[in-house]
C-alpha cells in the first residue's frame, strides 16, 4: 500500500467488510498514482529518452518544450522535471493546483466550467506551440479535466460556459459535449498537433474517458479528428444546446506524422489493480465493465444483479444524469449512492462505494460508502431519500449520515470506480 489516500479511512472503517473495501479503493488509487505512472513509463538514459516501448534520441531536437492539462497535468509536469531537468527549455500546464517546477511554469485553473482563469493558460500554451519549428520537440500532457481547463481563445472560453450548463440539464454522454468542444477551439480535435507542425510532438496521455476512446481525453488535441462541423451540429439541434460558432478540425495527415501518442493509464489501470488486491484478500471478482455511460439506475441494477457470496464486483464509467434541479449539491457518485439507499440494493452482506478518481465529485467529497447501517441513521436522523433526490442533493445527505469518501484531489483522474463488496 502505498500513500493513504482516503484521509476519513478510520473513521468510515467502522466494520471489517467497510475496511476491506476500503483497502480495495486505496489500491486502485496507488494504481494510478500520477508521479508513480510518469515515473514507469518514462525513462533517460544517455540522451535517450523512452517511452514505453519507444525511444527518442533527444540529440535531435534543439529544444524541448512541455504543455500541459488536466487533472493530472501538473503532478505529471513535475515528475517530468525529475527526469528531464534543465533539458526542458520552456513548459507551461494548468490544471486545477499549482504545483512548485523550475522549469514549466504552472496553471490553476477552473473545472468543470471553463473561465477567465483557463484562457491566461491556454494563450501560453498556444503560444509555446505555434512558436516551434521542426527541430523542437513537444512533450504533451493530456489527462482528464483537459476539456474544460485548456481554453483559447475568449469567444471558446466563453461557448464553452455555455455549453457545459446545457449539457448539464440533457444527461448526455461526454463523447457528445467533446464532439461539440471540438469544433469550438483552436487547440482541441487535433488542432494542438496542427499548430505544432512540423515540430515531433509526444503525447502523455491519463485517460479519464470510459473504454478506448482515447481520442476524447481532453477532446483530443492530438488526435485526427473524425467528426465533422455537420456531426456537432446534429448534436446541438437534437438537444436543443443553443446557438454556436463551429469550426473545422484539420483533416490533413501531415499533421499527424510525427505525433506520437502514448495512453500511460486509464480506468482499466486501476479496475485491474483492484482485482487483483481483492483475490488477494480471498474474494471471487466480477467485473461488469469499464466503460459505463448509462443512467445511474442502470448502472446500479447492472452491478447489483452480479452480485455473489464472497464476492467483490467492480466496475467503472462515467454513469449519466439529468440534473432538473439545481437546487442542492453532489455529484454522478453520491447520487447514485443515495439512488442505492433508495431502492434498499444493500443487506447486512452488502457495501457500496462509488467515488470519483480525482478526488472532487463535482464538491469537496470523492464519493460515498453505503452499508445497510445507513437505515439506521435514517430513522435516528428523520431524513427523507426520496426529498434529497428530487432536490438533487445527495451531498447534504451523505454529509449528516457521516459516509462520505475523503481523499482532496488526488492529482489523476481515470473516470469514476465503484466496488460492490458481499460478504458474510
Amino acid at each position: 500500500m502505498g500513500k493513504k489516500w482516503i484521509k476519513n479511512f478510520d473513521e468510515l472503517a467502522t466494520s471489517e467488510n467497510r475496511k476491506l473495501a476500503l483497502m480495495i479503493a486505496q489500491t486502485g488509487l496507488d494504481a494510478i498514482d500520477t508521479e508513480k505512472v510518469i515515473y514507469d513509463s518514462v525513462q533517460l538514459k544517455n540522451n535517450i529518452l523512452s517511452v514505453n516501448d519507444q525511444s527518442f534520441d533527444l540529440s535531435r531536437f534543439k529544444k524541448i518544450k512541455v504543455v500541459g492539462f488536466g487533472k493530472a497535468s501538473c503532478s505529471a509536469a513535475l515528475a517530468l522535471e525529475k527526469i528531464l531537468g534543465s533539458k526542458i527549455k520552456q513548459g507551461s500546464v494548468i490544471g486545477l493546483q499549482k504545483t512548485a517546477c523550475n522549469y514549466i511554469q504552472t496553471f490553476s485553473g477552473t473545472h468543470p466550467r471553463p473561465s477567465r482563469l483557463n484562457i491566461v493558460a491556454g494563450k501560453k500554451i498556444f503560444e509555446i506551440v505555434n512558436q516551434s519549428d521542426e527541430n523542437d520537440l513537444i512533450i504533451a500532457i493530456i489527462s482528464g479535466g483537459g476539456s474544460a481547463l485548456l481554453c483559447y481563445s475568449e469567444s471558446e472560453c466563453v461557448q464553452g460556459q455555455i455549453l457545459y450548463d446545457a449539457f448539464l440539464k440533457c444527461g448526455k454522454t461526454i463523447r457528445q459535449i467533446n464532439t461539440v468542444r471540438k469544433h469550438l477551439s483552436v487547440l482541441k480535435g487535433g488542432g494542438l498537433a496542427q499548430i505544432a507542425y512540423p515540430a515531433t510532438v509526444i503525447s502523455l496521455i491519463f485517460s479519464d474517458v470510459p473504454g478506448d476512446n482515447f481520442q476524447d481525453v481532453a477532446s483530443g488535441p492530438t488526435y485526427k479528428d473524425e467528426s465533422t462541423v455537420e456531426d456537432a451540429r446534429k448534436i446541438i439541434l437534437e438537444n436543443n444546446l443553443g446557438e454556436f460558432d463551429l469550426i473545422e478540425t484539420p483533416k490533413e495527415d501531415k499533421y499527424f506524422e510525427k505525433v506520437y501518442n502514448f495512453i500511460l493509464v486509464s480506468n482499466k489501470t486501476a479496475v485491474e489493480a483492484m482485482e487483483r488486491k481483492s483475490r488477494e484478500l480471498g474474494f471471487a471478482t466480477n467485473v461488469v465493465s469499464t466503460e459505463l455511460y448509462d443512467q445511474t439506475e442502470v448502472v446500479l441494477k447492472k452491478i447489483f444483479s452480479a452480485k455473489g457470496d464472497n464476492t467483490i464486483v467492480l466496475a467503472a464509467g462515467e454513469p449519466s444524469i439529468e440534473v432538473k434541479n439545481t437546487e442542492g449539491h453532489g455529484g454522478r457518485n453520491f447520487h447514485m449512492g443515495l439512488q442505492a439507499v433508495k431502492e434498499e440494493l444493500l443487506d447486512q452482506n452488502s457495501v457500496f462505494l462509488s467515488f470519483a478518481s480525482d478526488g472532487l465529485d463535482n464538491n469537496d467529497g470523492a464519493g460515498v460508502i453505503v452499508d445497510q447501517n445507513i437505515f439506521k441513521k435514517i430513522a435516528e436522523l428523520g431524513l427523507n431519500v426520496d426529498d434529497y433526490l428530487s432536490r438533487f442533493d445527495s451531498y447534504s445527505f451523505f454529509e449528516k449520515c457521516g459516509s462520505i469518501i475523503i481523499t482532496g484531489p488526488t492529482g489523476a483522474n481515470v473516470s469514476d470506480l465503484m466496488i460492490l463488496l458481499n460478504r458474510k
